[in-house]
């Protein structure tokens, strides 16, 4: 694999992760994942994390992944674009939505805790919690797809794009949102 394929293929297998966030933005709304509930006086997560929200998201990253999936088959690919074979292709397709999601829950929670209101800005955690739970999650899951893709070789280059590309993303994504009127704020 070269290096522009490494970058590339970092970014396109990762799109069931990218995906989630704006997708609960767009789907959001109703009944707050938390219930409205408080710990030691604060919201677990805010109105901003709704089961809507929830399962409009990573059901648009699992949509987004297994159109991939369906596409590459169509193409001749017998590895699933390199999410390996079936159900694991599916498995960590899956891992990586859920996990989109939850990073992000976390993140609220982190921010909850920390007194920080619903939108105020928090760099790193905003543009990483999502990252770093689609990671997670599906390195508890299948952490030789996550090493093998990411972490060996010439792969590394895709998660630096990745992690450079991120941020880019998420201010992009959130301008839209804002101009949209599905966001409060353009950060």
């Amino acid at each position: 694999m070269d290096i522009l394929t490494a970058a590339l293929m970092g970014l396109v297998l990762f799109l069931p992760a990218l995906i989630p966030n704006s997708a609960a933005a767009l789907f959001g709304g109703g009944t707050p994942v938390d219930f409205n509930r408080t710990w030691r006086g604060k919201r677990l997560l805010g109105d901003g994390k709704t089961w809507r929200g929830l399962f409009g998201g990573i059901g648009s990253g699992i949509f987004i992944g297994l159109l991939m999936l369906a596409i590459a088959y169509l193409a001749g690919s017998d590895d699933g674009l390199g999410y390996g074979q079936f159900p694991q292709n599916v498995g960590v397709i899956a891992c990586l939505a859920i996990g989109s999601l939850l990073g992000d829950m976390a993140g609220a929670f982190i921010k909850r805790r920390l007194g920080m209101a619903r939108g105020q800005k928090a760099p790193g955690l905003d543009q990483y919690d999502f990252v770093a739970g689609a990671f997670l999650l599906t390195y508890l899951a299948y952490p030789s797809w996550v090493i093998s893709t990411y972490l060996e070789g010439e792969a590394i280059v895709g998660l630096v794009v990745l992690l450079i590309f991120v941020p880019v993303l998420h201010r992009l994504v959130n301008i839209i949102g804002f101009k949209m009127g599905t966001k409060k704020e353009p950060w």
